[in-house]
């Protein structure tokens, strides 16, 4: 596994970069058998269990293109494929101010469509010419000047490969997991406003691969709403267990140590067994209650929280238990 210390994301509790992550076989075994059946890896789990940085992590050991997409309540399925800003070309109707002295400029729908993240994953050189295209037409910025957030990333990785991450999508509404059967189905959509057809390219050198062997489409599920049967038929089910084991939980935390820090001493990997086993007993009181388990991501905070301030995991200690309840047992979920 590749680490960077001192990197960009270094300091972040919920990294994204793909640099650290324990692959259990099951899930590594799962990713392949979507690869290879062209479907999308639809991946269940309690919140805190590392869906969300499973993507990114294949992402980088492939040195594949990656997208990020967080589903909300608002989201639509169109959102994933393309947006189109009609208050805006309403704005430039009502008041043409962008048009100059140029005449001849139409308010063509095209000008007011942006790729979404299954654009930029089928056809990146569509979505960048097109992008290209509609901001050379309305000089609201240099015509190559404008990039995907995430393309400075993605310049130095493979161009004929992604993985997009649908981040969370039982909060949306039951129609989106169904809009996206096509879409997914076909490595291909229209766009409403202006016709366009997007497709899957060939690679620049015009090899036509078959396409689900080229992107890897990852969605996360709390499970806090019943999804779809169509859709659940068409995609690869795997369920991310939270380690359960000390042993786990320490390879996991040494992981993240050397990440962030280049290395973990013997005094961080003792603060890390003691912490495990704290999380365990925490569980199993926590089943008892029937109230949620702390996940694998509070247990993160808690080794954080006590090598920064310097505290041990002493049943006596005032500060420890005093971090204890704001990481791994939170009164509220309590109910104290």
């Amino acid at each position: 596994m590749t680490k960077v210390p001192g990197g960009p994301q270094t300091h972040v509790p919920d990294r994204s970069d793909g640099q650290v992550y324990v692959m259990p076989e099951a899930l590594d075994l799962a990713t392949q058998v979507a690869l290879a059946a062209g479907r999308p890896l639809l991946l269940r789990g309690k919140p805190g269990s590392g869906k969300s940085s499973m993507a990114p992590y294949v992402a980088q050991q492939k040195n594949w293109r990656f997208y990020n997409f967080v589903v909300t309540s608002q989201t639509r399925a169109r959102d994933l494929q393309w947006t189109f800003d009609g208050v805006r070309r309403l704005a430039d109707a009502q008041t043409r101010s962008w048009w100059g002295n140029r005449p001849g400029r139409q308010l063509v729908p095209d000008l007011y469509v942006e790729p979404g993240p299954l654009w930029w994953a089928f056809a990146p050189r569509s979505a960048a010419q097109h992008v290209r295209n509609a901001y050379q037409q309305t000089q609201s910025v240099v015509a190559d000047g404008w990039k995907h957030p995430e393309q400075k990333r993605n310049e130095e990785r493979d161009p004929e490969h992604a993985v997009v991450l649908i981040d969370e999508i039982d909060k949306a509404d039951p129609d989106v997991p169904n809009g996206l059967l096509g879409p997914l189905a076909t490595n291909g959509f229209t766009v409403a406003e202006s016709g366009t057809r997007v497709e899957f390219e060939a690679s620049a050198d015009g090899f036509q691969e078959r396409p689900f062997y080229q992107n890897l489409v990852v969605i996360t599920t709390n499970e806090e709403r019943e999804l779809p049967q169509a859709f659940l038929r068409r995609c690869v089910i795997a369920k991310l267990v939270p380690p359960t084991e000390v042993e786990e939980l320490v390879r996991i935390a040494r992981e993240h140590l050397e990440a962030r820090v280049g290395k973990a001493s013997d005094r961080d990997i003792e603060l890390a067994t003691a912490l495990a086993t704290e999380l365990k007993s925490v569980r199993d009181a926590a089943r008892e209650q029937g109230v949620r388990e702390p996940s694998t991501a509070e247990y993160l905070d808690a080794l954080w929280a006590c090598k920064s301030l310097g505290i041990g995991v002493k049943k006596d200690d005032a500060l420890w238990q005093a971090v204890r309840g704001l990481t791994l047992v939170k009164p509220q979920q309590f109910g104290e």
